[in-house]
């Protein structure tokens, strides 16, 4: 392959590429090796989707419907460049019987448009709007992959790691915010061999950069009066948006944030002392000191004191997956978390928040039972080691791989200490 993204290059034989891709299916399901002839690309996908837990002969699962999808459309920032996925792709869809399909950053799809008998076939795999299309949930699918690994994909045929998909072939390219570059999720052609070209890769790269631009565009320069938000997941040093600037601080300075925001109405020095020192030898001098660089960095009018406390509310990330476990709202919480609060922290008060948070969303995730979920937190970093989640995962998702796993685990716990 001259290009490892592109699937099928001018001239190749899709049948017969097709029946080489297939026993080299066989062999990885069957044996766990990879056939020299599949690309890297997918070769790395199909091991992702195993460690998944994902079955050859597995399906999506639809995890919105009706009010919820369309309220959850309706908010993402996608829906803004919808109009111009429908210019730049409609018509292709229509008249050469594909399907234009546009995903979240969870691989979740959002809108799937396109020729109506193609559609139709489609339901029959849950390529719908609503079903979760992320590699830990189906294994190896444009979309999903390109989510996963952040590029343009192609996925041909059997390179798909569900059965029941390898009739199709795919291209997906992943869209980002242009202010902050996450992902925000891809934009997809699906169809059947026609779409095994490079140029069908290129055209979806070209609308995601497209979308992009647009994005740009319609996004205005935030206002200054705009309210302070903190992230604080995954991260040992908080960042703080404030008055249109992005703010690193450092850890001591990420831990005061982190806790007079949880307290509107402020803290006293000696109740800082204990929540962000273990040395009791500290003093308060120190802590004024950490005070007063803190408000240098904020500017005047953010920072009071006497309490020590914030001028105006500060959203955190942390809180929005907290209000999100309280409204039972557990996939969309799950969503927000992405890793431990500051986890380079040791304040005791941090270390208790971290722990809280962590423990609340493990127990709404081991309580719901949903594999795809499971799966996702198991496979994180904070989550490899965790023996509970592995043991609710391996009830749902009862693949070797997570047995294999949970054994290990399991045989760790119980070795004795030296």
């Amino acid at each position: 392959m001259t290009d490892p993204w592109v699937a099928l290059e001018p001239g190749a034989d899709p049948a017969e590429r097709a029946r080489v891709l297939r026993r080299a299916h066989e062999t990885f399901t069957t044996a766990g090796t990879v056939p020299r002839p599949v690309r890297s690309v997918v070769a790395e996908s199909w091991r992702r989707s195993a460690r998944a837990g994902v079955g050859p002969d597995g399906a999506a699962r639809v995890e919105l419907t009706d009010g919820d999808l369309g309220a959850y459309r309706a908010e993402h920032p996608l829906a803004r460049v919808m109009p111009l996925f429908r210019e730049l792709m409609g018509t292709f869809a229509a008249d050469g019987e594909h399907l234009l399909a546009v995903c979240d950053a969870d691989g979740r799809l959002l809108w799937v448009e396109g020729h109506p008998a193609t559609r139709r076939r489609a339901d029959g795999m849950n390529f719908v709007p609503g079903a979760r299309w992320s590699e830990t949930a189906v294994g190896t699918n444009a979309p999903g992959t390109a989510v996963a690994v952040d590029r343009p994909v192609q996925v041909f045929a059997a390179e798909h790691f569900i059965r029941r998909v390898q009739p199709w072939t795919c291209a997906a390219a992943p869209v980002h915010d242009p202010r902050t570059g996450r992902v925000l999720g891809a934009v997809d052609i699906t169809g059947g061999d026609r779409l095994a070209h490079p140029h069908s890769l290129g055209f979806v790269q070209a609308v995601a950069r497209a979308a992009e631009s647009q994005l740009a565009l319609l996004d205005p320069p935030v206002p200054a009066d705009e309210a302070p938000a903190l992230t604080v997941l995954g991260r040992d040093e908080a960042e703080l948006r404030l008055d249109g600037r992005r703010i690193r601080l450092g850890r001591r300075h990420s831990e005061l944030l982190v806790l007079l925001s949880r307290h509107p109405e402020g803290l006293t020095g000696d109740e800082l002392l204990c929540a962000l020192y273990e040395d009791e030898s500290v003093t308060p001098v120190t802590l004024r000191a950490e005070l007063v660089r803190l408000r240098r960095l904020l500017g005047p009018g953010l920072l009071a004191s006497r309490p020590y406390r914030l001028a105006a509310p500060v959203e955190s990330d942390a809180g929005v997956v907290e209000r999100r476990l309280e409204a039972g709202a557990v996939t969309a919480a799950a969503g927000a978390y992405t890793g431990p609060l500051l986890p380079g922290s040791q304040a005791p008060a941090v270390v208790r928040l971290r722990r809280r948070l962590a423990d609340g969303l493990r127990a709404a995730l081991i309580g719901c039972q949903d594999p795809d979920l499971l799966a996702e937190w198991a496979h994180a970093p904070w989550g490899e080691d965790d023996v509970e989640v592995w043991r609710a995962l391996a009830a749902v998702r009862p693949t070797a791989a997570v047995r294999s796993r949970l054994a290990a685990l399991e045989a760790e716990l119980t070795a004795p200490v030296g």
